[in-house]
């Protein structure tokens, strides 16, 4: 059986794929796996990561419109809450089967969640297949070639890091060494409520809705 970051890795893998297949920001997701299930959940967040990849690409663009530009940026916005949303879904799903286990007394504390570190897994992911993709180039120059692959040593050895990393947090988790601790991110720049910007502009009433 795969561990849990390998199982992620794979999944990460397959969304990325499935999304270059098309490679198209508009796309609505296909996904392949229940919804509520843990990969379903995993594949519909590297499509989101993708998909923002992208969207932060076009909006580099030194000629991009500028009314373009904000509309894109504003669903960057959008996507990165939607991050958000799932990342701390993941650790609710993930963390679900360790709820009852009492920590040891002296179990560590962690700086971030296995939620947040299966975050970075996928965006280096990211990373990994848009490298690859820079070496398969045909008009890549000996330079360019030679950046590309130290940049890609680097990836690698970060995802092993990483990917010991979150199955030995997730094991430790379960065995009362560590605190299962979530750390909300309690964004507030997408709340109408808690944006003075969002909430000067808008009536009580309609900050309901």
């Amino acid at each position: 059986m795969n561990s849990v970051s390998t199982q992620c890795y794979l999944v990460f893998c397959r969304a990325i794929a499935d999304y270059h297949f098309f490679d198209d920001v508009d796309r609505i997701v296909d996904n392949p796996y229940p919804e509520y299930s843990r990969d379903g959940m995993l594949y519909a967040k590297s499509w989101i990561d993708t998909v923002q990849w992208h969207l932060e690409d076009l909006i580099r663009d030194p000629d991009i419109d500028s009314r373009v530009g904000m509309m894109i940026k504003r669903r960057i916005d959008r996507l990165n809450q939607q991050r958000t949303d799932m990342v701390e879904a993941l650790d609710d799903h993930i963390m679900g089967p360790y709820k009852e286990v009492i920590p040891d007394s002296n179990a560590r504390c962690n700086t971030e969640s296995a939620g947040w570190a299966i975050d970075r897994l996928s965006i280096l992911c990211l990373k990994e297949y848009h490298v690859e993709a820079e070496l398969r180039r045909a008009d890549a120059s000996p330079e360019h070639l030679r950046h590309c692959t130290g940049r890609k040593e680097i990836l690698l050895r970060q995802k092993a890091y990483l990917m010991r990393s979150i199955d030995e947090l997730i094991r430790d988790i379960s065995g009362g060494k560590a605190i299962a601790q979530v750390y909300k991110q309690m964004k507030m720049y997408n709340d109408q409520e808690l944006n003075p910007v969002l909430y000067g502009k808008v009536s009580p009433v309609d900050a309901k809705l």
